[in-house]
């Protein structure tokens, strides 16, 4: 198979601009700016850039929830914006950083990940009661977490329903935003070990973004750097130390990592 045909997720020259207004005075400001690269079959692909640098935008409009100014989004070379292509919405799942505005608290765990199954699918109640208790042990949890409201969870028992309901159409493209932001150290470690076992299993391609380049660089292949809403930098994860030449890639790197 050619490069070009393992090309799962292609995003090209792809601009967003937001017009912000301070009292009387309206201004554009440019998030995003020309952004470029693929995807490939069964990888998983960092974005890493500090908070404002327009990574959430960008997980946006990968997912069709926001549209782009100019630029496009293909998934196995359609464009995901384009009403003919709308059934491409399953393909591609987010889990976002506030696990606790994703869920409604008046449902329980199971109504909240079979949500997606209900609306979606033709899926009888006896097959969705079963695809339950896979997706909950998929992810962790027993059982008897299905019949548990959500401010019966701790945060990251809570980032995994999340996590299960964004697994429940089996999607080819799954999108981590800053999915272990908010979370404990300890419960990120178990969050991210989560997500790397998941990729395994579920034999899905993976986008992280997150402004951790640490975690980012445990569970990805490959890592792109964005600052100002341009991307600055993309290397091989296993070379990100050694082969990195901006100078912006370089202070990230020497935050965290020490470089000798």
């Amino acid at each position: 198979m050619n490069n070009e045909n393992n090309i799962l997720l292609k995003v090209s020259n792809i601009t967003k601009s937001y017009t912000e207004k301070k009292f009387w005075k309206k201004s554009v400001k440019n998030v995003l700016n020309d952004v470029s690269f693929s995807l490939k079959k069964g990888k998983c692909l960092g974005i890493i850039g500090e908070s404002g640098s327009g990574k959430s935008t960008l997980g946006r409009i990968l997912t069709g929830i926001e549209n782009a100014d100019s630029g496009f989004v293909e998934f196995e070379g359609k464009n995901i914006h384009k009403k003919e292509n709308k059934e491409i919405k399953n393909d591609i799942s987010i889990v976002f950083q506030n696990y606790v505005s994703s869920v409604n608290p008046k449902f329980s765990i199971a109504e909240i990940i079979s949500e997606p199954l209900i609306i979606e699918t033709t899926m009888k109640k006896n097959e969705i009661n079963e695809e339950l208790k896979n997706l909950i042990k998929d992810v962790g949890l027993s059982e008897e977490f299905l019949e548990r409201f959500p401010n019966e969870l701790s945060g990251g028992q809570l980032q995994r329903v999340v996590i299960a309901r964004a697994l429940t159409l089996s999607p080819e493209v799954l999108i981590y935003d800053e999915a272990t932001a908010a979370l404990d150290v300890s419960v990120q470690q178990d969050v991210l070990k989560l997500m790397y076992d998941l990729r395994k299993s579920c034999d899905n391609s993976v986008i992280f973004i997150c402004h951790d380049l640490a975690a980012v660089r445990l569970v990805a292949d490959r890592i792109i750097v964005m600052y100002n809403g341009k991307i600055v930098e993309i290397v091989e994860s296993r070379n990100l130390v050694s082969e990195s030449k901006e100078e912006y890639t370089k202070k990230l790197i020497g935050s965290v990592f020490e470089v000798k």
